[in-house]
This record gives C-alpha cells, sequence and structure tokens, in this order.
C-alpha cells in the first residue's frame, strides 16, 4: 500500500498535494482498496463551494458507496471528468490519473487539521 511521504491525508482517507492556494483531492491507496472496484463517482461542478469535512460527492463501488469530503473549505476549480468514463482510474492510479477535483484553498488554517503521512500511517495500522 503506498502512502506518498509528500502528500498530507485526513483520517476520511482522503489525500491533499497544495501548491499555492490549490489543493488536488483524491482518495487514498487504502480507501480505494478497502472499496474494491470503483464503479462510479458522483462529482460537484466546478465553482461550487465546500467546506472543511463537508461531503462534496460520492464514491460508487461494488462492495459499498461512500462519501467524499473536502479536507479544506474552498471553491472547486476543477473536476476530473475522465473519472465518469473511468471511475477504475481510482482504483489503478489513486494518487495520478485517479484524482478527483482541484479546489481553490479559502481557509489556510484548515490545513493544521491535514495529517502527515506517517500519522496517517499510524492511524490505519
Amino acid at each position: 500500500m503506498e502512502i506518498p511521504e509528500a502528500l498530507q491525508y485526513t483520517s476520511e482517507h482522503e489525500w491533499v498535494a497544495i501548491e499555492g492556494d490549490i489543493a488536488t483531492i483524491g482518495i487514498t491507496d487504502y480507501a480505494q482498496g478497502e472499496l474494491g472496484d470503483i464503479v462510479f463517482v458522483e462529482l460537484p461542478n466546478k465553482g461550487d463551494s465546500t467546506s472543511q469535512m463537508e461531503a462534496f460527492g460520492t464514491i460508487e463501488a461494488v462492495k459499498a458507496v461512500s462519501e467524499l469530503y473536502a479536507p479544506l473549505s474552498g471553491e472547486i476549480q476543477e473536476v476530473n471528468s475522465a473519472l465518469e468514463e473511468q471511475p477504475e482510474l481510482i482504483n489503478s492510479d489513486p494518487f495520478g490519473e485517479g484524482w478527483i477535483i482541484k479546489l481553490k484553498i479559502d481557509d489556510e488554517s484548515g490545513k493544521e487539521k491535514l495529517l502527515s503521512a506517517e500519522e496517517y500511517q499510524s492511524q490505519i495500522g
């Protein structure tokens, strides 16, 4: 199971890559493994706003349906429309082509609640 050191994480199994005021968000390798084969992703709309730890979409797998939670507050700048046709990209490349949204961060203080790779690893065991 992969847990890239350069990323930050949430206890709900999302990962965050921050560049300036833009956060790219997806679900972790652990999460996609637990869900199994992903068959559908409900994405938000570009321009939607979300608050930290608010559900912004859902991910449906053969085993279960799970909510996707925003690791930070902000406005959605981009959604990975490739997931509409190929939701399995999350299984095959959760930290690359399987990213879900890009968010313009509007509250920098939310970063303090994110977990390091080491903290996330200790949480999942």
